[in-house]
């Protein structure tokens, strides 16, 4: 074995290895989710004695323990090594080059690196390789990594070089935003010891009167002592229901095998044949009718696969267990006659499928039910061999369930070895507490017992709820030798011994814990010796065991008389133990962990620790790995998965040289631990519950205990508790989650929660992610009352798990997130412009048609003023219909011609110059509903020469909040006069009015239904086009009330731009559904039709409220070619019409004649919205092309539309990490953080626009990122502010850029965008240029140094979960605060709060500070449906918002 490393392996061997070194790198990469039965007890300290482990570790460390199998040939690199190397693989690789020379310039020698024991390159290679085995393999035959091929390794250095050499780093856009990698501590533990051995159990040693298979023994018991009790049942109270005697066993289970393959299905087409397997579904308190079963089945040859009693259709794991019985062809499924009657029927009395499950035969065991079986009919009995004897289930981390198949020789082999290692007898009484039809339970209750006549006293988990000290009892009354518990019995037992008097456990000889391996059970296993010695329990007796489903029992601690031999104790840092290495420390301390052992490896079998990940590579003796069993006695496959088994079952561990420690396979156990002195197992946790959290390995068990320690407990439940990670931004996060008494006050739970953070941090130095409180009984349950851990997660991430109480601590765990982006110092703008020129890109520019060269034969261009537009109209087509307003019913509420426009607004001029006495240039404020009022005494206005405002009336029902707006306008506008409807001028002078705001200080009011007989005397002529059309003033996004100035000249280019757009004209009809008091849709509602004569079809938005279907109705009706909209009245449609496309396909809606449907906005286009829009209303004849959306701002009301020529708009997806630091780069769509954006429509006539940097105001290149600024005909003249703050915003108006065009005056429009050529050719025959709006200025966050635009946090955080409907983010002090409506349950309040942290991590790298959850409708939202998010700001400050829930992260 020495020199073994100078030979070849044999080829299968070198083969299998080769295959297992592939599977398991690729198999390694599934992290892990901590998952631990909570079925346990204790604190994570003791005090009881331990064993002086540092003399063995020391020895362990300085290597006193010499290996001889150890290779001696060292892998040292020496200088000369990497050329040797490089040759060496140069020459495997046949390096020819007949093409083009290999490009070497960054390729060094170093680059490859393959590490070889010296002196290797002599070997000679004598066996040919087969398959992968040349990958695999250096030259002596030992496995290396991987390798790459010189001239692939050369290409990849190739494609690494840039193309060209990059300009400075402003132009380069290519961009990674790097996570923090933890850097691993350079004062970490490291393992120091000797490669440890392999540990090698004492000899089976073969009694001669063993039994040649357990179905022999049972034959044997069954005739030759017929009456021997075999196992006695109990029911609720603790009185023997039945006992079930040997002969009983014996013939009932020859009943079943016969009719289990004679009557089911045909005689010729028998439903059952021998290998075949059968569930056997039977209940915790039945083990007889089990037992009898689980014999049937081996005596008939089919498999038994025990499985838990399906109770509804909707079990924790049930439908996982399902698609086990379906993966191993189960069609029959066992069961007893009262569990029968219990499974849920439906109404014609037949058992449901459960979900996931196959298509099953229930048949009943019960005798009475069966055949005999014919004289000359008897089992076949034959020796134990390598066919299937049962299917053991397993619930892996994830919740998906494993079949481990178990073959009849490793059935009896390990019953032999547990007859040997606890000294079973002949005819022993044994007190059984756990699952028969599984692990611990199944092999001494059900298997062993039988090997050897023994009689089990079954004590079902009903009677322990009931009764805690019934196993006890029953110990006493039956002087039991053995007896089989977890540590909870034993906790329950303690808890309930106190009113007992004669308790008497000196009969004991060994008491087998089944969970002794977990490392919280030595805390019960100690507290119960205490109590108990005194009542004749022997210390001795304690027998801790280790087991899995894969390797059954690993080991167990054998049941001594020598008293005075100390059981093995171990007191490790926790610290160590985190970095998987073994370091003693003293028990003073709080964050060690004391573990007992489980005593030696099983009689037969070899065991050896390999590390947890990669290659089985033995562990040092100071190292923590995961434990692997060489024997017989141990499971074979996962039923049907041939890689999983390859890589669990199949497993060959080598030395550090890589030289097998056996010809034999072992098999994986799930343990992590290590082999002490005298060869004592010490388990510190396992596979499935391990947590890595930022390259430090914990336990959940562990973490329980901890959590379990932390007093008062009053508040939690113990042991219901359940610990697992989840994966956050590239690493596991701990969440722990309990269920809270009902009693407890939301004040206890939170003292309760933070002491359980500091404890854990304190001990264990890791943060916990997420603590949740759950009311009790709520945790999805096992069968046997422990946590269902999976499914326990599954909740969680799905949002279902309906906390009581949460505590999150991004704040302390998240550790790598980028480092905050350093703002660099600005490069000068005339270096931007020289490098764009140098990089080839065209400064970004573009600009709509010119209006100067566009020919149209318009008469309303001779007019200065819209006023006298109006006035032409009335004499030329006097009885033109101009306006049509519709009513909720969709009829004509009223409409007006050109003439009477004209009248009317003739009477109201009369009425102003004579009540309200005005002169020229006095404001007027318009409060009127929209309608064809307001169009009136606009105009009306106009020839009076006062300036109207338009102003929303305050709403009837909500007075308190919208009338001090309307009062805030009117006085911030300076109007001299008011002008409304009498049904508003009545409400203004309302109680609710006169409560809301101080009435006396309106202005006058003038009621416009009541209007003067005669016409002026002569109507006001504006002498200069510069002067003040109106004034138009909006609420923005950000809160702030701003007027724009606009002046005759800008109210004609306006009007006229639009005209040509969208090519209107008197022959043609457009609708309009848009509030008409601000921006476009005042303009489109009140002037476009009296410049371009076209009719406007009006739809007040409000009326959609009561039919939704009203504007579409319209539009369909009056064959609309152009209509307009606003979000709001898309999303109406959208959510209220979404089911009824149908029923208006039949009241013959036809969208088929739309050209355009614009959505008049202030913002970025809403993709997602009009999206489902056209796809929803494509049935119905929508083009999805019609659909765009329209841009503009203050200082402009609209820059872009979409008209009715020119390409149609483009969709570009952006990367949404580069935006984030204002660089704009284009990605393929469904790339990993892209961010759709739909360009704004098209340039109007007469705008150009550039794209400048707010900071330094020079002109940036196609493509980047910057400030929108437009110069134009219509731009506004400037805000109109009575506080005299122009200063602030002067340059809005009137900016220059600081380089390049420095003459052009432009108006900066507060919103980030950019411009990008496409290949598309608009109407002129130029490239087109589009325009894509990315996000407001004012509303962007600034947050660790860089820009995030509200929305897409806003876009994630909805995606997250169904019941959130509406959200909106902002920031306060530094923390990013979000608010979402909920649409459910206020249970479901809580499970939100994770939720939207993790997914505002993952997605935008940032932690969130606060959540609140508020009810629908708290998120204000104006009139063009955008979200208010400073209003809600300043709700959230000053605490009105009433949520449901605030939740504050830590």
């Amino acid at each position: 074995m020495a020199d073994r490393d100078t030979l070849p392996l044999p080829l299968e061997v070198r083969t299998r290895l080769a295959e297992l070194e592939l599977e398991l790198s690729e198999d390694t990469s599934s992290g892990s989710e901590g998952e631990g039965s909570m079925q346990g007890e204790g604190t994570p300290t003791s005090s009881q004695s331990s064993i002086n482990m540092e003399n063995w570790i020391s020895r362990a460390i300085h290597g006193s323990t010499t290996s001889s199998t150890t290779s001696s040939s060292s892998t040292q690199s020496g200088g000369s090594g990497a050329a040797s190397r490089l040759a060496d693989v140069m020459g495997q690789t046949h390096l020819e080059n007949h093409s083009a020379p290999p490009d070497v310039t960054s390729y060094t020698t170093d680059s490859i690196q393959v590490e070889r024991p010296q002196g290797s390159t002599t070997t000679s290679r004598s066996t040919p390789k087969y398959g992968n085995a040349e990958l695999m393999e250096t030259g002596d035959g030992v496995p290396v990594g991987g390798r790459v091929s010189a001239k692939i390794q050369q290409l990849v250095n190739t494609l690494k070089r840039p193309k060209r050499p990059p300009l400075r780093e402003f132009f380069v856009d290519d961009f990674e935003e790097l996570l923090e990698v933890q850097q691993p501590d350079p004062n970490q533990p490291k393992a120091e010891g000797a490669q440890m051995l392999a540990m090698r159990g004492e000899q089976l040693g073969v009694v001669t009167n063993w039994p040649l298979s357990l179905e022999a023994a049972l034959q044997r018991w069954g005739t030759i002592s017929p009456k021997a009790p075999c196992l006695t049942t109990m029911d609720t109270n603790g009185k023997p229901l039945y006992i079930l005697t040997y002969g009983k066993l014996w013939t009932r289970s020859i009943k079943v095998a016969y009719n289990v393959l004679h009557k089911l299905g045909s005689k010729q087409e028998p439903m059952l044949r021998p290998g075949d397997r059968v569930a056997l579904v039977f209940p915790n308190n039945d083990p007889a009718a089990f037992m009898v079963a689980f014999y049937g089945c081996l005596l008939a040859e089919v498999v038994p696969v025990p499985i838990e009693v399906p109770l509804t259709r909707k079990d924790a794991g049930s439908q996982q267990i399902g698609f086990l019985l379906g993966s191993c062809g189960v069609t029959v499924a066992l069961t007893s006659d009262a569990c029968h009657k219990g499974l849920p029927k439906s109404p014609t009395g037949e058992i449901p499928q459960f979900k996931g499950w196959p298509k099953l035969l229930w048949f009943v065991t019960e005798s009475k039910h069966l055949s005999k079986p014919p004289r000359d009919w008897f089992p076949h009995i034959k020796d134990a061999n390598n066919e299937t004897a049962y299917i053991e289930y397993k619930t892996c981390k994830d919740g998906s369930v494993l079949g481990v198949t178990v073959m009849r020789i490793a059935l009896l082999t390990h019953c032999q070895a547990l007859t040997q290692s606890c000294g079973y007898t002949e005819a022993e009484t044994i007190v059984n507490v756990l699952d028969f039809k599984k692990d611990v339970g199944l092999w001494h209750g059900i298997l062993t017992s039988v090997m050897n006549m023994m009689h089990v006293i079954s004590i079902p988990y009903s009677l322990m709820k009931v009764n805690p000290l019934s196993w006890i009892q029953k110990v006493c009354q039956y002087k039991a030798k053995v007896a089989c518990v977890k540590s909870r019995d034993m906790h329950w037992a303690l808890v309930a011994h106190r009113d007992q008097r004669d308790i008497n456990l000196s009969s004991l000889r060994m008491l087998v814990v089944a969970d002794g391996a977990n490392p919280w059970s030595i805390s019960s296993c100690d507290a119960f010796l205490n109590v108990f010695q005194s009542k004749g329990l022997k210390p001795e007796v304690i027998c801790p065991c280790a087991s899995s489903p894969e390797a059954l029992t690993v080991a167990i601690r054998r049941p001594t008389d020598d008293s005075n031999q100390p059981p093995g104790r171990g007191v490790l840092s926790m610290q160590g133990l985190s970095h998987g290495v073994i370091r003693v420390d003293s028990e003073e301390k709080l964050s060690v962990l004391t573990l007992q052992d489980v005593g030696t490896v099983m009689p037969g079998a070899l065991m050896c620790v390999v590390k947890p990940d990669g290659v089985p590579q033995l562990c040092k003796t100071d190292e923590i790995g995961e434990l692997c069993v060489g024997s017989i006695a141990t499971g074979t496959s996962y039923y049907g998965l041939s890689g999983m088994t390859k890589n669990t079952f199949e497993v060959f561990p080598m030395n550090s040289v890589g030289a097998l420690i056996s010809e034999y396979p072992f098999t994986r156990t799930g343990l992590l631990g290590f082999v002490g002195p005298g060869g004592l197992c010490f388990i510190a946790g396992k596979m499935d519950g391990l947590m890595v959290v930022g390259g430090r390995r914990h336990n959940a068990d562990d973490i329980v205990a901890t959590a379990l320690a932390v007093e008062p407990m009053k508040f939690v439940y113990r042991g219901r508790i359940a610990v697992f990670s989840i994966s956050v931004l590239h690493d596991e996060r701990i969440v722990v989650v309990a269920e809270q008494r009902p009693d407890s006050t939301e004040e206890d739970s939170f003292q309760w929660m933070s002491r359980v953070l500091q404890a854990i941090d304190g001990i264990h130095q890791v943060g916990v992610y997420c603590l949740a409180l759950v009311p009790s009984n709520t945790l999805p349950k096992t069968p046997l009352g422990g946590i269902h851990l999976s499914e326990s997660k599954q909740l969680f991430l799905e949002g279902s798990l309906h906390p009581c109480n949460v505590l999150m601590c991004p704040h302390t765990c998240v550790t790598n997130l980028p480092k905050p982006r350093q703002k660099q110092p600005e490069i000068g703008p005339a270096s931007v412009m020289v490098g764009n020129l140098v990089s080839g890109k065209r400064i970004a520019q573009a600009s709509g048609r010119d209006l100067g060269q566009m020919e149209d034969n318009d008469q309303a261009r001779k007019f200065l003023f819209l006023s006298e537009v109006l006035q032409w109209r009335a004499q030329t087509t006097p009885d033109h219909v101009l306006y049509t307003l519709l009513n909720c019913r969709g009829t004509i509420a009223s409409s007006l011609t050109c003439v009477q426009l004209h009248k009317r607004a003739e009477k109201i001029a009369t009425m102003l110059a004579e009540r309200g006495h005005l002169q020229d240039g006095d404001h007027v404020a318009l409060v009127y509903p929209p309608g064809i009022d307001l169009i009136a005494a606009f105009y009306g206005c106009l020839y009076a020469g006062c300036v109207p405002i338009t102003v929303r009336p305050p709403h009837p029902q909500n007075i308190a909040t919208t009338l001090p707006t309307v009062k805030m306008i009117v006085e911030v506008s300076r109007s001299a006069c008011m002008m409304t409807t009498a049904v508003i001028c009545k409400l203004l002078r309302s109680k609710e009015a006169s409560a809301a705001v101080d009435v006396r200080s309106w202005p006058p009011v003038l009621d416009t239904d009541d209007l003067p007989k005669k016409k002026p005397p002569l109507l006001y002529k504006p002498s200069n086009p510069d002067t003040l059309a109106y004034l138009d003033f909006s609420v923005s996004t950000t809160g702030m009330l701003a007027g724009v100035k606009m002046s005759h000249t800008a109210t004609s280019a306006f009007c006229r731009s639009i005209k040509l757009q969208c090519e209107l004209y008197p022959s043609r009809e457009v609708a309009i559904c848009l509030d008409p008091y601000c921006g476009l849709g005042f303009v489109l509602w009140c002037l476009c039709s009296v410049y371009s004569g076209h009719q406007s079809i009006l739809i007040p938005p409000s009326e959609l409220e009561v039919n939704p279907a009203l504007w579409l109705l319209a539009v369909s009706q009056y064959k609309v070619r152009d209509t307009f909209c606003s979000y709001s009245v898309m999303e109406l449609c959208t959510k209220g019409l979404g089911l009824q496309t149908d029923s208006l396909k039949s009241r013959g809606l036809d969208l088929s004649r739309v050209r355009t449907c614009v959505v008049v906005a202030e913002e970025r286009p809403r993709i997602a919205l009009t999206q489902s829009f056209s796809k929803l209303f494509k049935d119905l004849g929508l083009h999805p092309r019609a659909v765009s959306t329209s841009f503009g701002c203050r200082v402009n009301l609209a820059i872009c539309l979409q008209g009715t020529s020119g390409p149609d708009p483009t969709t570009v997806y952006v990367d949404m990490r580069a935006l984030r630091h204002d660089r704009v780069r284009l990605v393929e769509r469904g790339s990993p953080h892209s961010l759709p954006l739909m360009e704004s429509g098209k340039i109007l006539p007469g705008v150009r626009i550039i794209i400048a940097n707010p900071e330094t105001k020079g002109p940036l290149g196609d493509s980047h990122l910057g400030e929108i600024w437009v110069c134009s005909g219509h731009n506004a003249s400037g805000y109109f502010t009575v506080y005299g703050d122009e200063a602030l915003q002067s340059d809005h108006f009137t900016s220059r850029l600081s380089f390049g065009d420095t003459q052009t005056i432009w108006a900066r429009t507060g919103y980030l965008g950019f411009l990008r050529r496409t290949e598309l050719t608009d109407a002129s025959g130029e490239r087109h240029d589009a325009l894509y709006v990315v996000g407001a200025l004012d509303e962007a966050m600034e947050l660790r140094g860089m820009r995030y635009h509200p929305i897409d946090i806003e876009t994630s955080v909805i995606r997250t979960h169904k019941s959130i409907t509406e959200c909106a983010v902002f920031t306060w002090t530094n923390l990013l605060v979000v608010v979402v409506e909920l649409d459910g349950s206020e249970q479901e309040a809580l499970d939100l709060v994770p939720l939207v942290t993790n997914v505002v991590l993952e997605e935008h790298y940032l932690i969130v500070g606060v959540v609140v959850v508020v009810d629908i409708g708290v998120i204000p939202i104006n009139s063009r449906g955008e979200k208010q998010r400073m209003h809600l700001r300043d709700g959230f400050l000053a605490d009105q918002l009433d949520p449901i829930y605030v939740a504050y992260n830590m």
